[in-house]
């Protein structure tokens, strides 16, 4: 590539990413506009600028069959990985390698049935402001069966751990993403397990077990950075990015913001990881998330950060391995919801610390079914908001511009759903999936209100091993009462027929993806039975009535309740 090219490319990126502290993320700008270098991707032949890429490693974009991954023939000193992490070299050989080793802005498109794009700009790089690279994804279809299929090694990494808050800003952090308007793009990606760094490993007494050795790779995403990655969509913000992972679907090592573009995650682990621990954020200011954990791994979170999680705006829907202790939406240091759409279900519920946002927390006192339509009505009948989540739940947050303070009735079908023993935090912090003690929600804002329906009701039993619902109301496995009434057992997307009000449902596959269950014995946790697992017990909680009511009453701010669903003749 002549240097005047690269010149020009460089000015383009300074003028565009600043430094960090500026709000500038990219959306809104149309990626058509940018001046890019153009990678068309095929087996037979990737082409840079028109011209077949070579393969010297002083090019700006050139191609060779070194990937990354976990070698298959290892002994335990080699890595933590299983046989089934393990890949033969031809396997691995077989794959086509796409390296960017410069900075600049490059808009790909194309397919490559084995091979990986891999951002690598030198040991220099985290410290270079001006190690900046962008991906325009502009019709994309790659995949790979031994590493993640697009990976950002080394670039420019404009925050410190040591400085980390749940506000950062990652602006001009050096991976940046494109999703161009109008383009589907699909990343069809695999994993590396841990490898040790030679040199590193220390054996105990025996000299049969690893007790100390350093990381040499380990990236557990189909999508993957090691440093903080921004996600952009274009001017309409419409394009499409599937991520189908074996594992995870779409991680940082450190901060990811996503600012725009259509995201649909499925992922056999958890659908977003920023893995780390205490340090990392995940920003969702715009666009749309659609994640379902598939769990093939037996578990998955469909975000999980290991520091916070900040919501900010956007579309979110999330549903969690429905056979594991897993959540929508987790965090170690701190779930705040500040705006935007979400809908996330799992079977357990973690920390919210708080947020600008109205949210409610529906406890389900036993374990629905995939697939289950749950509706929110307000006092005029009308659907406030929506959901069918794709696997099976027992905790489902709602939260969005239609959720305002006011008093609201809960739906299965045609079934109306009773409330038990709700309340509200007196403040923030006041959920956890975390380790402390058990406390149950008291005597402030959100409570249950209204008079108990006529007749008689049940709270059901407790699920049974396996995911499914003993209860008078629900057949096992199943998206029905038993009168008759339909639920739903096919849904056509991550919300059912109608969605979350306001929002579109993406087309998924022709075959529905399936939450499966590991093979051999498993368990599901223990249901609370009407108390929250919580990582500090406000204050003031104490148990409300036990008496179940038909009104949910929802105020500013985070609201949580206990439903109930009713006995059927």
């Amino acid at each position: 590539m002549k240097l005047t090219k690269l010149l020009t490319i460089t000015l383009t990126l300074s003028l565009l990413l600043s430094a960090c502290g500026t709000a500038e993320t990219g959306e809104g700008k149309s990626s058509a506009s940018l001046d890019a270098v153009e990678i068309r991707l095929h087996d037979s032949e990737i082409t840079v600028d028109g011209a077949a890429a070579g393969t010297a490693a002083e090019n700006a974009v050139y191609v060779g069959s070194d990937i990354v991954y976990y070698e298959d023939g290892k002994d335990f000193t080699y890595g933590e990985g299983t046989v089934q992490d393990a890949h033969s070299a031809e396997t691995a050989a077989a794959h086509t390698v796409v390296h960017i080793a410069q900075p600049g802005t490059y808009r790909i498109q194309g397919s490559l049935s084995r091979g990986q794009i891999a951002v690598d700009l030198g040991e220099d790089a985290k410290n270079d402001p001006n190690a900046v690279v962008t991906l325009i994804l502009n019709g994309v279809d790659i995949s790979c069966e031994v590493a993640p299929a697009i990976i950002f090694y080394r670039v420019y990494e404009c925050n410190s751990v040591d400085t980390a808050t749940k506000d950062v800003d990652t602006s001009s952090a050096g991976a940046n993403v494109i999703i161009a308007d109008g383009s589907e793009n699909t990343v069809n990606g695999a994993y590396v397990a841990r490898i040790y760094k030679p040199g590193s490993v220390v054996l105990d007494e025996s000299g049969t077990e690893v007790a100390d050795a350093e990381k040499l790779h380990k990236y557990d995403g189909a999508f993957y950075s090691r440093m903080s990655m921004n996600i952009n969509g274009g001017a309409e913000s419409n394009g499409i990015l599937t991520i189908n992972a074996v594992n995870e679907g779409l991680g940082s090592e450190l901060h990811l913001t996503v600012n725009g573009g259509i995201i649909r995650i499925n992922s056999g682990n958890d659908g977003i990881n920023t893995n780390e621990d205490g340090k990392s954020v995940t920003t969702i200011n715009g666009g749309e998330l659609h994640i379902t954990v598939t769990g093939e791994t037996g578990e998955g979170d469909g975000i999980d950060s290991n520091g916070w999680l900040v919501i900010n705006g956007g579309a979110v829907t999330a549903s969690a391995c429905g056979f594991s202790a897993d959540a929508g939406i987790d965090s170690d240091m701190g779930i705040y919801i500040n705006g935007g759409t979400l809908m996330a279900a799992g079977q357990m519920l973690d920390r919210i610390a708080g947020g600008d946002a109205t949210y409610a927390v529906f406890r389900i006192d036993g374990t629905l079914p995939g697939g289950t339509v749950l509706t929110l009505k307000n006092e005029a009948g009308e659907t406030a908001m929506e959901s069918a989540p794709v696997n099976d739940f027992s905790v489902l947050i709602l939260s969005g511009e239609a959720l305002v303070p006011g008093t609201y009735s809960f739906w299965m079908g045609d079934t109306q759903l009773l409330g038990v023993s709700g309340g509200v935090s007196g403040g923030p912090d006041f959920f956890g999936g975390m380790e402390g003690s058990v406390g149950t929600p008291g005597d402030v804002p959100g409570r249950f209100e209204g008079e108990p329906p006529e007749g008689d009701y049940e709270i059901p039993p407790q699920p049974q091993p396996g995911g499914s619902m003993t209860t008078q109301g629900i057949r096992p496995g199943a998206g029905s009462v038993q009168d008759g009434t339909e639920t739903q057992t096919d849904p056509t997307g991550p919300f059912g027929p109608g969605g979350l009000a306001g929002m579109n449902p993406p087309d998924l596959p022709a075959e529905p993806i399936e939450s499966r269950p590991p093979e051999g014995d498993y368990e599901l946790p223990p249901q609370p039975g009407g108390q929250w697992q919580t990582q500090d017990a406000p204050e003031g909680f104490r148990p409300q009535s036990d008496e179940a009511v038909t009104e949910f009453v929802i105020h500013q701010g985070g609201n949580l309740f206990t439903v109930v669903i009713p006995a059927t003749e």
